[in-house]
């Protein structure tokens, strides 16, 4: 995000983004970990380990391309195929706390919105 940030307000042309743009991630909104802790805590009482995740990927080129729009980067993304993509897929399987119910509520957009906002009133420019 920084990146992207810094892009634009330079006006710079493009920003440069490792590998291909193909692995795939999951993300998640501190928020609503929050809030799948709350429930957990108020539902579940068993002895197994229930991972917190969205249940949806992304790739690496959509992050980027959703970042870009989120931030206002009008210039271009280039991806640097000599540099490594990292690891394939990063997915947390969530189906135990799903079934008990809890599904997160905030978007990988709102949430690079919200984040985008709170960025540009805490970080010194």
């Amino acid at each position: 995000m920084r990146r992207f940030h810094e892009a634009k307000v330079n006006g710079a042309k493009e920003v440069v983004v490792w590998g291909t743009g193909s692995p795939l991630r999951e993300f998640l909104h501190v928020d609503d970990l929050a809030d799948a802790v709350v429930f957990m805590m108020e539902k579940y009482s068993g002895l197994e380990h229930l991972n917190v995740g969205s249940g949806k990927e992304v790739t690496i080129k959509e992050l980027a391309e959703s970042m870009k729009e989120v931030v206002g980067f009008e210039g271009d993304l280039v991806w640097d195929s000599t540099k490594p993509d990292g690891t394939p897929r990063k997915l947390m399987d969530s189906s135990k706390l799903a079934a008990l119910g809890w599904t997160p509520k905030v978007s990988l957009k709102d949430g690079l919105v919200h984040t985008y906002k709170w960025y540009l009133e805490n970080v010194k420019q």
